[in-house]
């Protein structure tokens, strides 16, 4: 008893979460997706009310012995569809939309969104309750309810669905056609009816013949002779009765001009369904006339044209498709791809190499097979043939036959697969990558052909899988002893002279960088040496010009000379000296830096270190030669103020000169001294930025 009632519970546990999700179903947040089957059944449903209001208000409005006699149908089948409309509008509010690829689910927006478009206006008006308008005209005038009839936008987007999903487009283009005229004949119909009364029935032969004739009373037979009228004009066949007055007339031409819309566009959508479907056969057949045609002009023999017939026959009545490619081109790669894998996957995994190859390889490889049918008596290879292909049998029986073609060593079925070797270029087949059997096709066959440079282009992405492969072919044609030792030993050497040739030129690419950087330093350090070099140019220009001065106003001018002179000697030696220091610094670098550099990049970078430095040195001496020039020119200046202290005059007036001489020095001295600080800084500057 415990037992069961557990097991009781249980039950009810469960039923009572299933009611629970049944009817705690959150409504609120009920998001339709237009692309699922649901919105897509709907739109099927909504063609019942919306085509329902298109043939009965109309009808009801016309033959009112209709309308009257089954009232209580018509405004129950009236209300059930303002149902379906009222439910078509929650169903559209609830429908998301796509925003850059991604589906809206926020009922605010999509509330937003529906209150202010067009179709909530036309879903408003379709719905407006003027059913009331019977109490002002009666129920027997049902033409109240024909703003029922612009929800025709919602039928257009149910039947362009159903042509986008059915699989035989064009036979629903033809019945959609065909419910478009039966609606538009239905209409005329009434309205001939309608008019028929308004004039009087049987007054002449045009109307409809007097309805007190028990033959033409019943509404079957008033419904029916109306509709073969309207048919009878808008198919513009059968002797129609003329009019006879004036309205009779308009109706008349009303109904001739539609016709003749009527009639184009029946011509002009069959003559597109033709036509499509003749495109149709054109890409999935070849052209067989084109072919015709080019064999009458060059005269080929009875026999060949007979076995090109019988191969155009066989593709026709068993559907082979021969254009696979250009059939799927229009869609995207990775569809292409998916289609490729679950037609042809399974075939190109039977193949032996391609046994246990990654899955991407074979996806890219599927793409690459070509379809082929060979006639009963072809061959497909020959022997002694170059294989540019392989082939995988899909349908059919081949046979290995001798050099006679009647010996038959070997039949091939479905599934089996040949010429896989020869698509591989392996070094030392003795075959040669020649076809080594003849091959030729017993009855009509289907194969599927993958070629040598489809092969290969696929695996110049899947170096891995190339060796594999390689290595699966060799061991079949050790197997099969087709494959020499020579050669595999040749293609060893050969694959190490490549690994050799590859560490050459990556050595060769860390040397070229190693020197374009030793270059990089030593542009830095030839523009520092210039700048220290231009530094003391500057500091013995402003002694050479401070000597002349001193030699003029004190005594001991020689000594100081030579003391200057001596002092710019050693400021040269010391800026040579931290030059061969910092070529030695730079060497040691190199020393450390390149020790894989090769003796002639040695050669190089130190011979151009020798060139920079030999340039310094000769700019050294062109900078000496230009202060010795100055010592002349102050020497010559002081030979003039000799003479000038040997003229007569002289007295106290040439006392006081040297003192106002001396003040003038004073004042060109300091104002060198502020322009060579200033230069100094300037200088120390430019090192800073140039380190």
């Amino acid at each position: 008893m415990n037992e069961e009632g557990k097991d009781g519970g249980k039950d009810g546990e469960k039923k009572k979460s299933f009611w629970d999700m049944k009817f705690n179903f959150n409504w609120r947040g009920w998001v339709v997706d237009p692309a699922e089957h649901f919105y897509y059944a709907w739109l099927q449903v909504m063609i019942v009310p919306i085509v329902y209001n298109w043939v009965i208000i109309i009808l009801r409005t016309c033959f009112t012995m209709i309308g009257l006699n089954y009232l209580p149908v018509w405004l129950t089948l009236d209300y059930v569809s303002d149902l379906m409309y009222a439910a078509d509008m929650t169903i559209t509010l609830h429908t998301g939309f796509l925003d850059q690829g991604i589906l809206i689910k926020d009922l605010t927006h999509l509330r937003k969104r529906y209150l202010h478009s067009k179709q909530f206006m036309w879903d408003l008006v379709s719905l407006l309750p003027t059913d009331f308008l019977y109490f002002a005209f009666g129920i027997e005038t049902p033409l109240v309810r024909i703003n029922r009839l612009v929800r025709i936008p919602r039928l257009n987007e149910a039947l362009d669905r159903m042509e986008t999903r059915t699989s035989y487009p064009n036979t629903f283009r033809i019945t959609k056609l065909m419910i478009y005229i039966f609606v538009l004949i239905h209409w005329n119909a009434c309205l001939y009816f309608a008019l028929s009364n308004y004039i009087g029935f049987g007054s002449d032969r045009w109307v409809y013949p007097n309805i007190t004739n028990p033959k033409f009373a019943s509404m079957r037979r008033q419904y029916f002779y109306c509709f073969w009228f309207s048919a009878q004009i808008f198919t513009t066949v059968g002797d129609t009765p003329l009019p006879s007055r004036e309205e009779e007339y308009l109706f008349m031409i009303a109904d001739l001009l539609i016709a003749v819309l009527v009639f184009a566009s029946i011509v002009g959508n069959v003559g597109n369904v033709i036509t499509s479907l003749r495109d149709r056969d054109n890409v999935f057949f070849p052209n067989h006339e084109l072919v015709k045609a080019y064999l009458r002009s060059h005269h080929i023999s009875k026999e060949l044209r007979q076995r090109i017939d019988n191969w155009y026959q066989h593709l026709h009545i068993n559907k082979k498709i021969m254009r696979e490619n250009e059939i799927l081109q229009q869609l995207p790669l990775h569809m292409r791809t998916e289609i490729a894998v679950s037609v042809h996957l399974p075939t190109l995994s039977k193949v032996t190499i391609f046994q246990n190859c990654e899955k991407s390889l074979l996806e890219e490889l599927v793409l690459k097979l070509t379809p082929q049918v060979f006639s009963p008596g072809e061959y497909v290879c020959r022997k002694g043939d170059v294989g540019h292909e392989m082939y995988i049998i899909k349908e059919g029986k081949l046979a290995v036959v001798a050099d006679d073609g009647v010996t038959e060593f070997a039949v091939l079925g479905a599934g089996n697969f040949f010429g896989e070797i020869s698509i591989l270029n392996i070094k030392g087949n003795k075959s040669g990558n020649r076809r080594t059997a003849n091959i030729k096709s017993i009855g009509h066959s289907d194969l599927f052909s993958l070629s040598k440079e489809d092969l290969t282009d696929v695996l110049s992405e899947f170096p891995a899988a190339k060796r594999h492969l390689e290595e699966k072919g060799r061991q079949i044609l050790i197997k099969m002893g087709m494959l020499e030792e020579t050669a595999e030993v040749e293609e060893v050497e050969a694959e190490k002279v490549e690994t050799k040739i590859k560490r050459l030129e990556t050595n060769l690419e860390l040397l070229q960088t190693k020197l374009a950087r030793l270059m990089v330093e030593l542009e830095s350090s030839n523009r520092k040496m210039r700048a220290r070099v231009e530094q003391l140019e500057l500091q013995v220009a402003v002694l050479e010009i401070q000597l002349p001065h001193d030699e003029l106003g004190e005594e001991g001018a020689p000594g100081r000379e030579e003391g200057v002179g001596g002092e710019s000697d050693w400021e040269r030696e010391e800026a040579e000296g931290e030059e061969e220091d910092a070529n030695e610094k730079r060497k040691k670098q190199g020393d450390n830096d390149d020790n894989d550099v090769t003796n002639e990049g040695d050669g190089e970078s130190t011979k151009s270190t020798k060139d920079e430095t030999e340039r310094v040195v000769e700019g050294n001496k062109y900078d000496r030669k230009d202060s010795d020039i100055l010592k002349e020119k102050g020497s010559d200046g002081e030979k003039i103020l000799g003479k000038g202290d040997d003229r007569p005059g002289k007295g106290d007036g040439a006392e006081t000169e040297p003192i106002n001489q001396k003040e003038d020095q004073s004042e060109e001295v300091e104002s060198v001294e502020k322009t060579k600080k200033t230069k100094e800084d300037s200088d120390g500057k430019d090192m800073q930025g140039s380190d």
